[in-house]
């Protein structure tokens, strides 16, 4: 009996840190890019950390309402950190919290009939839009790089030599090593990162000092949520991006764990998720989605008892009660987050490349839906000003990259696919009736 224990426990912490650095580096980068102090920061990185057991409780738990029951692990989405910099840089922070809530009622609300309006979201709409977030976080891991902006010291050679270190680090666990350490080789980095920098002189422990021992997440920490349509918009095209997301992480589990998914299996994980965005917004954290490196170590273990799961997610909710735990990850420097960012944004750009993988791309139409959407989308982001003299009931769809970009995909995607579809599939019942 102690043995099993001991072996869920420990199966349990694995899960914990193959989705730690995923975890943390999210409100890392978000708060640091909206320029929060190190209280803030450290109630972002807590609140969230928690937030993550909790989302992850509701998916395991299968009740009538939501909860999928399979062995899921829930944590931030990184399709979701660029467009909550760009609202939270021009809406404010509390814009992002009226996005994050009203894309939770949308999911929560389409859930039941999200499969039938799958048509519109293939691959080659969703791995463009992924592709796009990928290429608009770049910049900001660049920034980072260079010791992050407005910093003193941008450029440094210590910051960039710092960074690339960082890099390199990383690259080097995922040739030298396999299974669970890459999988943890971010969290790695980063750890070896903070080391190398305190001995440069470049880490300050005050904000460890002075986080306290116990903190319970508080509602609307960063004031009432605002509500604007393009942010609404954006957080919303996110959340279909995450649903597409979670469905194959989800069929992956139901093939690891011998169980048939069924629609009503998968609105109920759907649910999960909506509720999940909503105490996200509620309380200040982030939308929430299934991570997949969760589901690559249940492959690598061969364990997929849902008590570990349960145990994972007590353990990261205990940790969310602590933030001078909390402290010790906004010590992080820059130059240190800036170099495992490359990594972790390039593989969105990756990932975004992958779905593409499954695109006809013998088809000439899908080729020009890709190449419009991202190059709408790199464009705008590059070149923010060019549709400044729009009325602004336009310019809510064009000043932001993402959702010009995701906007031209699906655009183009009805035009050239599921408008010519059912043409096809007209002529082919009225062929049928004329014999």
């Amino acid at each position: 009996m102690k043995n099993s224990s001991f072996k869920v426990f420990s199966l349990g912490i694995q899960h914990v840190l193959a989705m730690y650095a995923g975890a943390i580096i999210v409100p890392l980068i978000v708060g640091g890019a909206l320029g929060l102090n190190a209280e803030q920061l450290t109630y972002l990185v807590s609140i969230d950390i928690f937030m993550c057991g909790l989302a992850t409780l509701l998916q395991v738990w299968k009740n009538k309402f939501f909860g999928i029951g399979l062995p899921v692990v829930l944590g931030c989405t990184f399709t979701a950190v660029g467009p909550m910099i760009a609202i939270g840089t021009e809406y404010g922070i509390s814009s992002v919290y009226g996005a994050i809530l009203a894309s939770g009622l949308f999911v929560i609300l389409i859930s039941t009939v999200f499969g039938k309006l799958a048509k519109f979201f293939p691959p080659v709409v969703t791995g463009s839009v992924v592709t796009i977030i990928g290429i608009t976080l770049i910049p900001v891991a660049m920034n980072n790089m260079a010791g992050g902006q407005g910093s003193p010291d941008f450029g440094s050679i210590s910051n960039v030599g710092l960074a690339f270190g960082v890099l390199l680090f990383i690259i080097l666990l995922y040739r030298f090593f396999t299974g669970f350490i890459r999988s943890i080789s971010i969290l790695i980095g980063l750890l070896a990162g903070t080391a190398a920098a305190a001995f440069m002189g470049k880490v300050d422990i005050q904000p460890v000092y002075e986080a306290s021992w116990f903190q319970i997440g508080k509602p609307f920490y960063f004031g009432t949520p605002t509500f604007e349509i393009a942010p609404i918009l954006t957080m919303i095209l996110v959340a279909i991006v995450s649903m597409v997301e979670s469905t194959g992480v989800y069929y992956a589990l139901g093939d690891l764990t011998k169980q048939k998914i069924t629609k009503v299996d998968l609105a109920k994980g759907y649910r999960a998720e909506g509720v999940a965005y909503l105490l996200g917004a509620i309380f200040n954290a982030f939308p929430y989605t299934a991570y997949s490196q969760n589901v690559g170590l249940i492959s690598l273990s061969g364990v997929k008892s849902k008590n570990v799961i349960y145990t994972a997610a007590g353990m990261l909710m205990v940790l969310g009660l602590v933030p001078k735990i909390a402290a010790f990850t906004t010590i992080i420097p820059e130059a240190v987050l800036g170099g495992a960012m490359v990594a972790m944004f390039g593989m969105v750009i990756a990932y975004g490349i992958k779905m593409l993988s499954q695109v006809e791309f013998a088809s000439q139409e899908n080729l020009l839906i890709i190449a419009c959407s991202v190059g709408m989308g790199l464009g705008v982001t590059a070149v923010p000003n060019m549709f400044a003299n729009l009325p602004e009931s336009v310019k809510i769809l064009t000043n932001n990259g993402i959702v010009a970009g995701s906007l031209t995909a699906i655009f183009l995607n009805i035009l050239f696919n599921v408008v010519k579809k059912e043409k096809k599939s007209g002529i082919v019942s009225l062929g049928k009736q004329a014999s």
